[in-house]
């Protein structure tokens, strides 16, 4: 369980310290937009009331706290799922990545009111409307990784 938390703790770190740097220090809630390596990256403001791309975006404090509720549920299902069986090793990653970066989106939507996505990528000759930011990233890559590693390590 000490690599679910350490990997927890790391994704949340990442996350909490890169929006930090882009939102407030780099100033793109007022900037609203920086190039780094455009088409491929830039820095886009977004802030997110609802899911993965803007799904069920809500502007009330009620759906608001109930994606909070729902993110909390989540993450100690699957703490207490991983905590309740050995596992191998990439699904104890999963797992902390899974949880770092719910937490990182809770604690957004707690402070802003929204998640703050910041990260949009696009190639030339077509420009992705998304963004989102390092937590997603690491939720997405988290339950990947949950689906594909688990039950591997299981005989038949």
């Amino acid at each position: 369980m000490r690599l679910v938390v350490l990997t927890a703790a790391a994704t949340f770190a990442l996350d909490q310290i890169t929006k930090f740097t882009v939102v407030e220090v780099m100033d793109l809630s007022a900037r609203h937009q920086i190039d780094v390596l455009p088409p491929w990256l830039t820095f886009r403001m977004a802030w997110n009331q609802g899911i993965n791309f803007g799904l069920m975006s809500h502007s009330s404090d009620l759906a608001r706290w109930a994606l909070i509720a729902l993110a909390v549920v989540i993450s100690a299902w699957v703490w207490l799922w991983v905590r309740r069986e050995p596992h191998s090793t990439i699904v104890k990653l999963s797992a902390g990545m899974l949880i770092g970066g719910a937490a990182g989106n809770v604690i957004d939507r707690i402070i802003y009111g929204a998640v703050a996505d910041f990260l949009n990528m696009s190639v030339p000759g077509f420009q992705n409307p998304y963004s989102f930011n390092v937590a997603d990233i690491a939720i997405f890559a988290g339950a990947i990784g949950l689906v594909i590693f688990t039950g591997r390590e299981k005989t038949r």
